[in-house]
């Protein structure tokens, strides 16, 4: 049912995308991706060598239907084949489980299905809309943009150690949002499935609408964007029964002078469990000129200290014991390819740890870790890249406002 699903959001978008080049037709086609081809080498005794593909594919139709905007959204990876079950090595990641353990220095694979939701946006006066949006697969409306759409962090294959503080819930498998924009401030609040996905990648873990959050965007310019949220998300992981209270603050700067670009991230989140309270810190940029592009990334979050030392019956007090990990990285993206309006280049990039007394002896003392790779995205279209978008974003002046070069 779910590739069905998928099939008949993909023959509308695709078919709006045919009848555009043919006559004038009310639809509105865009769409965007990725995939890296990387050598992936983690460093330290924990470590690994390997060859993994990332990846993801978006596409949005979109019409007017009388005064309102009617938008179909499909977003999908193929990371369950050319990732595997268990993802890529990333040194200190935590989150999800395979085989019924937790999934320990390595980041999972993307479901197939990532996003399959409609979007209805109806004007209120001049600077005033409501949004309604939601599906089977989507988003709900907590944290910041999330990572594969940040233009901060658009040359970078790997997400944040702290992707299970800020942005994991960007798949929740049924999730209603409602939103509310009015000039510079975007008010939205969504229900949702709080359960993370299962190690079944291929299907829709549908469950329960048992999860709540609010966010809050302000946006007083072309180039800069705020965010605030907080959520309650009920039993989302499989291992560690008890709800989480994740709350997020973030501000992004994207400063475009085509066809170059630079872009900042920085945000500062927080997990509160049964078992203690997790923070975390991150900061990200990316600068694009010419065929050359530079990125960077740090962060500071405290760790799952137990689970990273994979105690497989941990005491009480050690399972709330959390220490800090910071990383940074530093990397850079050659085009190559410009064929038809593919976009190829080739990049490396390498990353840095401090890392706490108690993991040394696992981890190592000073690993490093570094990535060879070649990205490639389809061609941009005439409305750009998909880069800081968001589901239930409003749509009225969306392709002046955030579409990339």
């Amino acid at each position: 049912m779910a590739r069905v699903g998928v099939c008949m959001v993909l023959y509308a978008c695709l078919g709006a995308s045919a009848a555009a080049a043919q006559d004038p037709s009310p639809w509105q086609f865009m769409h965007d991706g990725a995939a890296f081809g990387v050598f992936n080498h983690q460093g330290g005794p924990r470590g690994t060598d390997e060859f993994r593909v990332p990846n993801w594919w978006m596409g949005m139709a979109s019409r007017p239907v009388g005064p309102s905007q009617l938008t179909f959204n499909v977003m999908l990876s193929l990371d369950p084949a050319t990732a595997g079950k268990s993802g890529y090595a990333e040194l200190f990641q935590v989150g999800e489980a395979l085989n019924g353990r937790p999934l320990v220095d390595r980041q999972h694979p993307h479901d197939f299905v990532m996003q399959l939701a409609a979007v209805w946006r109806l004007p209120i006066g001049d600077t005033t809309g409501l949004t309604i949006a939601g599906g089977p697969a989507g988003e709900p409306a907590l944290g910041p943009v999330a990572f594969m759409h940040r233009a901060s962090a658009a040359e970078f294959p790997f997400a944040t150690l702290s992707h299970h503080i800020f942005d994991s819930t960007h798949i929740a498998y049924g999730v209603v949002t409602a939103a509310v924009d009015r000039g510079p401030f975007v008010v939205e609040a969504s229900v949702f499935n709080g359960r993370e996905p299962d190690e079944h990648r291929w299907d829709l873990d549908l469950g329960a609408l048992d999860s709540v959050s609010a966010r809050v965007w302000f946006r007083p310019g072309d180039r800069w964007e705020f965010q605030a949220s907080t959520g309650r998300l009920t039993d989302p992981e499989e291992l560690s029964p008890g709800n989480v209270q994740r709350t997020t603050a973030s501000a992004s700067w994207l400063n475009r002078r085509d066809p170059d670009f630079s872009a900042v991230t920085i945000g500062y989140g927080v997990n509160s469990t049964d078992h203690g309270t997790r923070h975390a810190l991150f900061a990200e940029g990316t600068r694009h000129v010419g065929r050359t592009s530079t990125f960077f990334r740090t962060e500071v979050l405290q760790v799952e200290t137990h689970a990273l030392l994979d105690d497989p019956d941990p005491m009480p007090h050690d399972e709330e014991r959390k220490d800090i990990v910071g990383a940074v990285t530093l990397g850079g993206v050659r085009n190559i390819l410009g064929w038809g309006g593919f976009e190829g280049g080739l990049g490396a990039a390498v990353t840095l740890y401090a890392v706490p007394e108690v993991l040394r002896p696992s981890h190592g003392r000073h690993p490093v870790s570094f990535q060879f790779f070649f990205r490639l995205r389809p061609p941009a279209g005439t409305a750009g890249r998909m880069w800081n978008m968001r589901m239930a974003q409003p749509m009225v002046g969306h392709t002046m406002d955030h579409a990339m070069p």
